[in-house]
């Protein structure tokens, strides 16, 4: 299994990054560590988002996931004390992929806007019994203590930092071995055609709930996550259809050509948001729509496509 990951060139190079990007990470002021931590949290959902995505379907109801990780982190410290990364994560997990199998019942006979409406349809149900719920936090939600990693209580936020990166290089592996599988190799040939796809004896419902599940999965860990990096969960940052908006926003940005450009889409978009919002306080939106319709006119599949252009230069030098 370790020899079968370690031959394919995008696992080896998504290893090398994420690597460098942990040892970079003991040089960085609190603030750009914060950010790198959010914008790692944003491309786990992205990366899920990124399989529906290459089955031609697009969600706008992804923040129900990713808040229900989040929740999840913060419910179980309020009523356990749970304040380990296993058992956070494990949690956030587990309610995110459940409610995603349930809901990939109803959810795959759909397609086109109609499979992305009714998602953020549910995503919005959530959001409402959130803010209507006393018992659930209300408006003002839950604050989520420091995470302890096996036991340990670290004294600052760089051993969280490594444990994030670590579950990153795990997460985009996994997808990369399942898209190179007999079920993942399918995600484009339902995208192109669904009616051969069933003609080979594949069931396109079964493909579709498949990935939705792992998507879901993905989205609550990444919620989880942005719980325990930020500290604080509430309707507002954790479930509202904004939350969906920017997911789709970083998908798009990202582009689908890699299982690494969630990560750098991600990462990009947090740090935008953040100078923009430090130059313009009135007016950041328009500085990141501006950007991502540049990003569409000019490079239509997403930062990504700077890689293979930079490639290509590279070959016309030698």
């Amino acid at each position: 299994m370790i020899r079968s990951a370690l031959s394919d060139a995008t696992i080896r190079w998504t290893i090398a990054g994420f690597l460098v990007l942990a040892l970079v990470g003991t040089l960085f002021p609190n603030w750009i560590l914060n950010n790198t931590m959010f914008g790692l949290a944003y491309g786990l959902a992205v990366l899920g988002l990124l399989l529906l995505w290459r089955t031609g379907l697009v969600s706008f109801g992804h923040a129900l996931y990713f808040g229900m990780g989040a929740y999840a982190v913060a419910l179980l410290e309020r009523y356990t004390g749970a304040t380990d990364i296993v058992m956070r994560l494990g949690a956030a997990m587990t309610v995110a992929g459940g409610t995603g199998f349930v809901l990939g019942f109803v959810l795959r006979h759909y397609r086109g806007i109609f499979f992305a409406m009714l998602s953020m349809a549910f995503s919005m149900v959530l959001y409402g019994v959130l803010v209507k719920t006393e018992a659930l936090g209300s408006t003002d939600g839950f604050s989520v203590s420091q995470t302890t990693i096996l036991g340990w209580q670290p004294q600052s936020k760089y051993p969280l930092f490594l444990a994030i990166v670590g579950l990153c290089v795990i997460a985009t592996t996994g997808v990369q071995l399942y898209l190179h599988s007999a079920l993942g190799h399918l995600t484009t040939s339902v995208r192109d055609n669904e009616i051969r796809v069933e003609y080979l004896g594949y069931s396109v419902a079964t493909a579709i709930h498949v990935k939705y599940v792992i998507s879901a999965a993905l989205a609550g860990v990444a919620g989880g996550v942005m719980a325990m990096a930020l500290g604080q969960v509430d309707p507002d940052s954790m479930v509202n259809w904004t939350v969906s908006g920017e997911l789709v926003f970083i998908t798009i940005m990202a582009g689908p050509g890699s299982v690494v450009a969630p990560f750098i889409g991600a990462i990009t978009f947090e740090f935008l948001r953040t100078f923009a919002f430090e130059l313009a306080p009135h007016a950041w939106q328009l500085i990141v729509g501006g950007t991502l319709l540049g990003i569409i006119f000019f490079m239509p599949e997403g930062l990504w496509s700077l890689t293979r252009l930079i490639s290509r230069k590279r070959e016309k030098v030698r």
